[in-house]
């Protein structure tokens, strides 16, 4: 038989054929899987985990140190705001506020007195001072012009009442009247009268009366003029009268002003005043005393702890009772640094508890906390979130989890996130193009929990771009 034997060459030719054979024969063209670029709307959210505590919590303790003596609360029991919850032994305090009550009644009782000693006095005063001024301006008279004349001068009666000094000018002229004469005044008032003898005629309208002699027919007074000066300073008496009527005025304004001192002026203190301002300060300071013995409930609410006997001795600075709520329940929870800037007050909120599986509780975020807490490093913020429903069962320290929906977009286009190739040149989808891939530039928005993404720019609704997420097929 004969082998024919192969050089080298001929070797490397065969293997080089095989290889190629294979690569014919034995190749598939490579398989994409596609994402459709979608129209719809697309919500963005942040995840947190925190725990339900009350709306309101408060934990009291007496106010100054003594013997509790008596209690009116238990532990789990519903109070309302205003209840005494305990209190300490009060007899001291009690007697204290008793006693400053008292010393306001005689002091408001002493300001009465008062009120009506200083009417008394100025009644009493106003009316010496009257007299007096009555004594300087009596005595009055008629005196002729005429001071040659003979006729007797009329009478002048009456007390005046007038407030302006001055004078009266009298002139009689002949007249139609029965007695054959008439007078007109002047000065302090303007008037007329009719002469008639033995009869008073009034002189004005301030309390005087003018009254002519009987001794003379009555034409011996026509033509005649008399003037009548208010105050006679002619009569003997009146230095002694006017001294006496400024010393009234002087005793007067002493006596008021002495009486007015208790009861006090608008504006000013007086010792009244001070009397009742001191004992209505001993009413404050006995009740203040009061409410420090007293552990009074600020809310209305469940007691959850009370550590409060008969007998035992009390300091201001340890709480004994604590009380949350009945106004409902809140969600506190941190959120991170990167993650506060989306949220806002009024963001709405789905919470699942750990405590009833399979339902959701609609909230709102109410309050976002204006600095950070670093915990190891780690800088969060506190969050507080409402129930938009009173709900009976829910319980302090509940475990919540949290997602607080932040912008929410409709019509959109909308690319799962595995579709979206990030890297140093930018971000990037991926379409084929005549078999071959090609990158395309895209402009994202917001994403949510669910691995969607907002495209802003770079793609079309319908289009397809390769799902780079997953191995070819």
């Amino acid at each position: 038989a004969h082998v024919q034997k192969w050089g080298k060459p001929t070797a490397i030719a065969i293997l080089v054929v095989g290889i190629g054979g294979y690569f014919i024969f034995f190749r598939h063209a490579p398989t994409y899987q596609f994402v459709t670029v979608e129209s719809g709307p697309i919500t963005e959210s942040v995840s947190l985990t925190g725990n339900t505590t009350p709306a309101q919590s408060v934990s009291l303790s007496f106010g100054t140190s003594g013997i509790i003596s008596n209690t009116y609360s238990s532990l789990g029991r519903q109070v309302y705001v205003g209840s005494v919850l305990a209190e300490l032994n009060m007899s001291d305090l009690l007697a204290q506020l008793h006693t400053a009550e008292a010393g306001l009644t005689i002091a408001q009782q002493n300001a009465s007195s008062s009120q009506e000693n200083l009417a008394n006095v100025t009644a009493e005063q106003n009316a010496i001072v009257a007299s007096a001024w009555q004594s300087v301006h009596g005595n009055l008279v008629a005196a002729s012009t005429d001071a040659y004349t003979s006729n007797p001068a009329p009478t002048i009666s009456g007390s005046y009442t007038g407030t302006v000094d001055g004078s009266y000018v009298i002139s009689v002229y002949a007249s139609s009247e029965p007695s054959g004469a008439s007078f007109t005044y002047s000065g302090l008032e303007s008037g007329a009268g009719a002469v008639a003898t033995n009869t008073d005629a009034p002189l004005g309208t301030h309390g005087l009366f003018i009254r002519f002699s009987g001794t003379i027919p009555v034409s011996g007074y026509i033509y005649s003029v008399w003037t009548v000066d208010i105050p006679n300073t002619r009569w003997s008496g009146y230095a002694s009268a006017l001294k006496n009527y400024q010393t009234a005025l002087e005793t007067r304004d002493k006596a008021i002003a002495g009486a007015q001192a208790n009861v006090g002026t608008p504006g000013l203190s007086s010792v009244n005043d001070a009397e009742i301002a001191q004992a209505q300060a001993s009413i404050e300071s006995a009740t203040a005393k009061i409410q420090n013995a007293q552990i009074i409930a600020p809310i209305s609410g469940t007691v959850t702890q009370f550590d409060v006997k008969v007998g035992q001795f009390a300091s201001p600075s340890t709480p004994l009772v604590s009380i949350i709520s009945s106004t409902g329940y809140e969600v506190d929870a941190g959120v991170s640094e990167t993650d506060v800037g989306k949220i806002s007050v009024g963001n709405k909120v789905a919470m699942t508890l750990d405590a009833f599986p399979g339902e959701t509780f609609a909230g709102t975020v109410f309050y976002i906390a204006p600095a950070g807490t670093n915990t190891q490093g780690v800088i969060s913020y506190q969050v507080k979130i409402s129930f938009d429903k009173h709900d009976a069962r829910l319980k302090s320290g509940l475990t919540a989890n949290i997602d607080i929906q932040t912008k929410k977009k409709d019509n959109v286009l909308v690319l799962p996130q595995y579709a979206i190739l990030q890297n140093d040149q930018g971000t990037f989808v991926e379409t084929l193009l005549n078999n071959a891939v090609k990158q395309n530039p895209v402009t994202l928005g917001i994403q949510d929990q669910k691995g969607n993404v907002e495209i802003l720019s770079g793609v079309s609704e319908g289009e397809q771009v390769l799902n780079i997420g997953l191995k070819a097929q």
